[in-house]
């Protein structure tokens, strides 16, 4: 074997994508700074360990919506990074998919644990109160009034307020260069369409699983639409017999 080909085979470093993407993830919440509205200093959002966050795709739709009470950043980052997560095994989120990301951090909650009693419930509370309105006011500004998560969250029982959210992408120049064109996409979106239904034709799933299959469905026709129009559409179709590449004998 050729000396620069063992070189590349026993290489540890990741493949360019991932790298940037694990640089983008961490950028974003070390050096996103959020006034924190308890203590009035500015702290590193990926600090927060009670928030909300959303994923947006490269047309600005929200995609995915999730709570977590241990701590923004490395719930995301298992998100984007981990394939062992839930949403990416089963192929709900594709993290290809992944331009921007959204949070609202729970301040006034930080440093409750589960053994904080009822400060902890109260906590639980709001932060299912604070994902449930995040996610229907996002599902309802979709385009497809509808977001990939496979459950809806739960019901509130208490009254919130969106807290101030930071917002910043996580894919670099080069990235969206090779990933934002929509053939790229296209190609991308019918592979995970293809592994969901798999996912669901092997496996006894959850309704909420079947109701992520459609919205990818509709996700997929309609970027495939907006190219075939922004090609010309009909009136660019050729003409001719169908079998045209036949050798007459």
């Amino acid at each position: 074997m050729p000396k620069t080909a063992k070189a590349v085979v026993k290489t540890k470093k990741a493949p360019f994508e991932t790298s940037e993407l694990r640089k983008g993830i961490k950028a974003f919440f070390q050096e996103t700074m959020y006034d924190d509205p308890v203590t009035g200093a500015k702290v590193k959002v990926g600090s927060y360990k009670w928030g909300v966050y959303a994923f947006y795709d490269y047309d600005g739709e929200p995609i995915y919506v999730g709570q977590t009470k241990e701590k923004l950043s490395g719930r995301v980052g298992r998100h984007l990074t981990n394939q062992r997560t839930d949403a990416v095994a089963m192929s709900v989120l594709d993290p290809f998919e992944v331009a921007d990301i959204e949070v609202w951090p729970l301040a006034e909650f930080e440093g409750v644990n589960s053994k904080s009693g009822e400060r902890f419930k109260n906590a639980k509370a709001h932060l299912d109160a604070l994902e449930h309105a995040i996610f229907s006011r996002l599902r309802d500004e979709s385009h497809f009034q509808a977001i990939l998560n496979e459950k809806d969250p739960p019901s509130p029982t208490v009254t919130v307020e969106e807290p101030k959210s930071v917002r910043g992408t996580i894919v670099s120049a080069k990235v969206r260069e090779l990933r934002d064109h929509p053939d790229t996409r296209l190609a991308r979106r019918a592979l995970i369409v293809s592994k969901l239904a798999q996912v669901i034709s092997e496996r006894e799933v959850k309704i909420g699983l079947r109701r992520v299959l459609v919205t990818q469905a509709k996700r997929i026709r309609w970027l495939a639409e907006q190219r075939f129009e922004s090609l010309g559409g009909e009136a660019k179709v050729e003409k001719g017999p169908e079998n045209s590449d036949e050798v007459d004998e």
